[in-house]
């Protein structure tokens, strides 16, 4: 496949990496010239490695005359789809319990209100403060001042996870920065919520946190998996999205590695095929040891192998989701894609399979043990990210493959 060249956009006056690209999903957006824009707060520069975390997320947009043309509406893929592809069940339906836990960078200050128009447009049950489902905590303890790019990745994250697990409770944890202490520091306090949040049956004090960032790995990064190794706690991570590469802390053996696929469907919407997307992240940890539970899966390393399992993350087929800050000319109704939108989209229904494993070394354990039943997994076979290939079996593009059902997780 030949590479698409990178240019700049310029969006109200903002320059932006861009790579032109034709949209092939079955929705609105088929056929239609689409561009996708690199957030800022997507972008590593070489200073911030090991100290600084970048969001995992792509806007598609579709420029006229420099500026992007805003959809009145969702153009994205929708809950509704999801549900029938990864979870096999009539949407709406309700399901899941206890605490997911979004950890994310700066202040999202219309987080709630955003929520509640996504969940409107979708036929999700309200989630705010006043019901008990949603609340943000500032985990300096201290209001983080606004980032407009890490803002759009909360908005991916809350309302994904909201719609992949309507009943279970949403709390945003704010770090201070994106510095990698500020934002272990906030994983310690989502770990906090999740197991002090009073649930019924098996979900009580238990649940997930999702973390839609990450950098690339450095030499010191396993002085920091102690933060996902808790009790009553399964960690998600955004595996990246630059194909082949590796991210912390996703390649932590302690955190599941959300990967990245692309939906092939038909002119109606009915499911086709599932393919791996180029920009999935993966590849052998440079760092971190291969766990118990990934024996015998590649036997040509002994290191952590990224990711685990995937979720639809291509642009081209990205998601819909509802953001009302204007960022880099761009507000309302957007596109995304990006494993940021797999890590949340995972945790919600790992969340609804309301089994609430004890780790996520227990959750890995589970899902690689059933990762061969075609009625928990789709084992996606084809695709290329970076110089990996999907195939049959584990692969580093999509890992185990992707979801089905809420069985054998």
């Amino acid at each position: 496949m030949r590479t698409k060249p990178v240019f700049l956009l310029f969006l109200m006056g903002l320059a932006v990496a861009v790579q032109p690209v034709q949209a092939q999903s079955p929705n609105a957006l088929q056929n239609a010239r689409a561009t996708v824009v690199v957030p800022d707060s997507t972008i590593q520069r070489l200073a911030d490695i090991g100290i600084r975390a970048h969001t995992n997320h792509l806007i598609l947009v579709r420029p006229n005359k420099g500026k992007p043309v805003q959809p009145s509406g969702p153009s994205g893929m929708t809950p509704a789809t999801m549900y029938s592809v990864y979870l096999g069940v009539s949407y709406p339906s309700l399901g899941g319990g206890g605490t997911i836990a979004i950890v994310d960078a700066y202040d999202y200050p219309t987080a709630e209100s955003d929520l509640n128009v996504f969940s409107s447009q979708f036929g999700l049950p309200a989630c705010t403060t006043a019901n008990g489902c949603f609340k943000v905590v500032y985990a300096s303890g201290r209001k983080p001042k606004a980032n407009c790019g890490w803002g759009q990745e909360a908005a991916i994250d809350i309302e994904w996870a909201h719609a992949m697990a309507p009943d279970a409770k949403i709390v945003l944890v704010e770090a201070a920065s994106s510095s990698f202490t500020d934002l272990f520091a906030a994983v310690d306090v989502a770990t906090q919520q999740v197991t002090t949040t009073p649930g019924t049956g098996k979900s009580d004090s238990k649940g997930e946190v999702s973390m839609s960032w990450g950098g690339s790995e450095f030499s010191d990064e396993t002085n920091y998996d102690s933060h996902f190794q808790n009790d009553g706690v399964v960690y998600f991570g955004a595996s990246g999205d630059t194909g082949g590469a590796t991210i912390y802390p996703s390649a932590s053996p302690y955190v599941v590695a959300a990967g990245g696929t692309t939906l092939n469907l038909g002119p109606s919407g009915s499911f086709i095929s599932e393919t791996g997307w180029s920009g999935s992240g993966g590849g052998p940890s440079k760092y971190e040891s291969q766990p118990s539970y990934q024996n015998g899966v590649n036997a040509n390393t002994t290191k952590r192998l990224v990711p685990d399992v995937s979720f639809d993350a291509d642009p081209y087929t990205g998601v819909s989701v509802y953001d009302s800050a204007r960022c880099q000319g761009m507000a309302g109704w957007l596109v995304f894609g990006g494993t940021s939108v797999s890590a949340p989209s995972l945790a919600g229904i790992i969340n609804r399979a309301m089994s609430f494993e004890s780790s996520s070394a227990d959750e890995l354990s589970t899902m690689y043990i059933n990762r061969t039943n075609s009625n928990d997994f789709y084992d996606v076979t084809s695709g290329k990210a970076g110089s990996y290939t999907a195939g049959p079996g584990w692969d580093f593009v999509t890992g185990i493959g992707s979801s089905r059902g809420t069985n054998g997780k």
